[in-house]
């Protein structure tokens, strides 16, 4: 026997195998029509449990034990998602108690950021809300979750990311443990400065101070200087600490806005290792809600640790036609080797393919969260 023998025998073989599935789909169907009736939920673990242990027991090796489970899995997972399409079709989506909104009410808002006057942060808050923004500062990040949990502000602005050192876990982590939301986002381009009190000169440093990423933004520049770095909280400090503590053998790494409004000088610029470095920043609110036009959806979740698990939660994306734009993973506490996923994928909550997405990831996943639609 040839190869093109062998060929046309698997051919005959894969027809078989399509109209058995679409003959099993049909059947799914009819299972969805029945749970829509009685309300039953979608995802019966046991059940599905029961059938690869069956499905299993059918082989006649151990390679085959683990392909036809892998297979059956997608079968069953591609059966899942058929019924979770029918379900919101019939309006059987589950509350998303999200209202969608024409624009957010800015005009009169209160604004809160954590930091000084002449951080990033502000700056972020100028570009979002305009210069006759109301806005104030508080000392950390979970003093701004605060402020707009308890009312005092209406919006927050928080930095989540930067395109060189990476994610801000502090955010993601409070994301999770505060009922706060995004609704909008805000990018500046980042530059870093030396700032020194008036008069000083780059011979004269021996200190220099910044927050602990900048720090490492600017790790190729500060290689070539002989200075001790000490952390702060956030750049604006640094910048306040120099002024005020007029040390000529101190400097602050920050933004030359900065400079302006603490009186130092620029030393000097661009000591960042990348032109192109950027931090991305979150506005929150407490109100569950979106703008109308909004195209980006962030979610968190946590999965068992097995393997497939991501991979099937992932799916819902595939087959929804939906483009995720970013992952990240953050350890879940006491809980030694579990994580929770945060995910960003482009769409809006009202889009069809979203509820469905949606669906099948509440009723597969663990403590789904949506954290905003921007």
């Amino acid at each position: 026997m040839d190869l093109l023998d062998l060929r046309n025998q698997l051919d005959v073989i894969d027809a078989e195998i399509v109209g058995l599935y679409e003959k099993r789909m049909d059947i799914c169907k009819q299972v969805a029509e029945y749970k829509i009736s009685t309300g039953k939920k979608v995802f019966d673990k046991q059940r599905e449990m029961e059938k690869l242990a069956t499905v299993k027991s059918m082989t006649h090796n151990e390679f085959n034990a683990y392909g036809i489970q892998e297979l059956f899995e997608q079968i069953m997972s591609m059966s899942r998602k058929l019924q979770y399409q029918m379900l919101v079709e019939h309006g059987s989506l589950g509350k998303l108690p999200f209202i969608g909104v024409d624009d957010l009410e800015t005009q009169k808002a209160r604004v809160v950021f954590q930091g000084l006057e002449g951080a990033y942060s502000q700056a972020a808050m100028l570009q979002y809300f305009g210069d006759r923004v109301n806005g104030f500062h508080v000392d950390t990040f979970r003093d701004a979750m605060v402020a707009i949990e308890e009312g005092s502000a209406d919006f927050a602005v928080l930095p989540i990311e930067n395109s060189t050192a990476g994610i801000v876990n502090e955010i993601y982590d409070l994301l999770v443990e505060f009922e706060n939301y995004i609704v909008g986002e805000q990018i500046i381009k980042i530059e870093h400065c030396v700032l020194g009190v008036p008069g000083s000169k780059l011979t004269d440093i021996k200190t220099v101070y910044s927050h602990p990423q900048s720090l490492m933004q600017s790790a190729k520049y500060l290689e070539t200087k002989d200075w001790q770095q000490i952390s702060m909280q956030n750049n604006a400090f640094a910048a306040k600490k120099v002024a005020e503590e007029q040390d000529k053998t101190q400097a602050a790494i920050a933004g030359a806005h900065a400079a302006g409004i603490y009186g130092l000088e620029v030393l000097e610029q661009g000591v960042n290792q990348s032109d192109t470095n950027s931090t991305r920043f979150i506005i929150v609110t407490n109100q569950k809600i979106f703008k109308k036009d909004a195209d980006k959806i962030s979610i968190c979740f946590e999965i068992p640790h097995k393997s497939g698990s991501l991979y099937h939660m992932l799916s819902h994306f595939i087959y929804n036609n939906l483009s995720m734009t970013k992952i990240e993973s953050r350890p879940i506490e006491d809980q030694n080797w579990e994580y929770r996923f945060f995910i960003d994928f482009e769409g809006n909550l009202a889009d069809g393919a979203v509820k469905n997405a949606i669906r099948g990831l509440r009723e597969e996943a663990k403590n789904l969260r949506i954290l905003g639609n921007y």
